[in-house]
């Protein structure tokens, strides 16, 4: 079977997400191809004679992205099977049936695709099955050179992209891996991920993003495979995302992952505020977050805290204090600007439905739109994000945003030495993007 699969965006990375059933689709002697839109056009010749286009959904900007591909690919090849794959197809199973969907897979999606290719007809929207990884097949993705780079001190580096698990052990109510998941995770084989470390560095890859969800869930199976990286690739550097709450449980381990090239950790923090945290049931508080930033700072290792700050409980005070917090612990420098104009993204089966404030402010799902519209208790917020939307969008430093983010709110004015403070060398991913 001819078998398309296509991504629409991932955070500028190089998607596993295509890489890794591309290899299972051609061990079983299917003739694949991958396109990846964010970077190339649709190839309208190949999606002509595909058998079957699947989607790859692993986020709510590339689900609002492939509602138009999926659009095109059914006026280029109405035979074509098509299936949506990934954490929001299920979410959006409704909607994206009525688009002309016929399959959705998610969780381990890797063997329903094969089965599909078959001729077999998965039951199941959602597999947690654990299975035997191969190496991804990455050779008709584009070069790594097309996607984004790590930037520090004015020079970059290329940079790959793997996944050592997926799935997360964790319930916090707005995150889309919970409905999929709900609460468990898998692990890909360490001798998979290592053999895909490696061919990306043939391919030109210095620094390696872990995509996993949480790369604490499992800490023994991460350690092992970033000392394994490290002893053969000495001066290959990597990040990875982790929980503030698996931050402090192993603080222990964090003299470990500076040793072995750890560049920059990425945690979710979303709030400064206690009582939003427990909203949330993110697992950490204010005082833990400072915590970990103080331990980081002591090992010489960087933060990169991401947040939500608008969301129905936000008051201009909290959004005012959680600027402020970032200036004092001086995390400027740490903070993409779009991290402090986030809105709260409600998506389909988010555990903030069972809140009642929440459902106090919720309105209809909107379909198209992908979520639950929420409007706060007062219109002044909603504008007050709305305009830190546009600021996020600005170009300008990190510093420069800054200002504009404090002016909105301000008491009083940034400290006369603002300008004049050390412009930490701060490593980071020249796509911001966290949603």
């Amino acid at each position: 079977m001819k078998v398309l699969l296509v991504s629409t965006y991932e955070l500028g990375r190089q998607p596993f997400g295509l890489a890794s059933p591309a290899a299972w689709l051609a061990a079983h002697g299917h003739q694949v191809d991958c396109a990846d839109l964010s970077v190339n056009a649709l190839p309208a010749d190949v999606a002509r004679q595909a058998d079957l286009v699947a989607f790859y959904l692993p986020m709510h900007t590339a689900t609002r992205l492939a509602v138009k591909a999926i659009e095109k690919i059914q006026r280029l090849n109405p035979a074509a099977h098509l299936c949506c794959y990934g954490l929001y197809a299920p979410l959006n199973e409704t909607y994206l049936r009525s688009l002309g969907v016929q399959t959705i897979l998610s969780g381990e999606f890797e063997a329903g695709l094969v089965a599909l290719a078959g001729g077999a007809q998965s039951e199941r929207l959602v597999s947690l099955d654990r299975l035997q990884f191969l190496t991804p097949l990455r050779s008709t993705l584009p070069p790594l050179g097309q996607y984004a780079q790590v930037r520090m001190n004015g020079s970059t580096k290329r940079a790959g992209y793997t996944e050592a698990s997926r799935g997360c052990k964790h319930l916090c109510r707005h995150c889309p891996v919970v409905p999929v998941y709900q609460g468990k995770f898998r692990v890909v084989q360490p001798e998979i991920v290592m053999q895909d470390i490696r061919q990306q560095v043939a391919a030109g890859a210095q620094h390696i993003t872990f995509g996993d969800p949480d790369f604490f869930n499992g800490p023994t199976h991460a350690m092992r495979l970033v000392e394994t990286l490290h002893n053969e690739f000495p001066a290959l550097s990597y990040d990875a995302t982790i929980k503030i709450e698996h931050l402090l449980q192993q603080h222990e381990l964090l003299p470990r992952l500076k040793n072995t090239g750890c560049l920059f950790v990425t945690s979710a923090v979303e709030s400064v505020d206690d009582a939003v945290l427990r909203k949330l049931d993110k697992g950490h508080t204010r005082a833990d977050f400072i915590d970990v930033v103080n331990r980081f700072r002591a090992e010489g290792l960087t933060l990169a805290p991401t947040f939500i700050p608008f969301n129905p409980w936000t008051t201009r005070d909290s959004y005012r204090d959680l600027l402020a917090l970032l200036l004092e612990l001086n995390l400027v420098e740490h903070v993409a600007p779009i991290q402090l104009a986030l809105r709260l993204l409600i998506t389909a089966g988010s555990r903030l439905l069972e809140l009642d404030d929440i459902q106090a402010v919720v309105g209809g799902f909107d379909e198209p739109a992908l979520l639950h519209r929420w409007k706060h208790s007062d219109p002044a917020m909603d504008e007050l994000a709305g305009r830190a939307l546009k600021l996020a969008g600005q170009k300008g430093s990190r510093r420069e945003i800054f200002r504009k983010f404090w002016d909105l709110v301000a008491e009083r004015p940034l400290p006369e030495d603002f300008d004049l403070m050390p412009r930490a060398t701060i490593p980071y991913m020249d796509e911001p993007w966290y949603c």
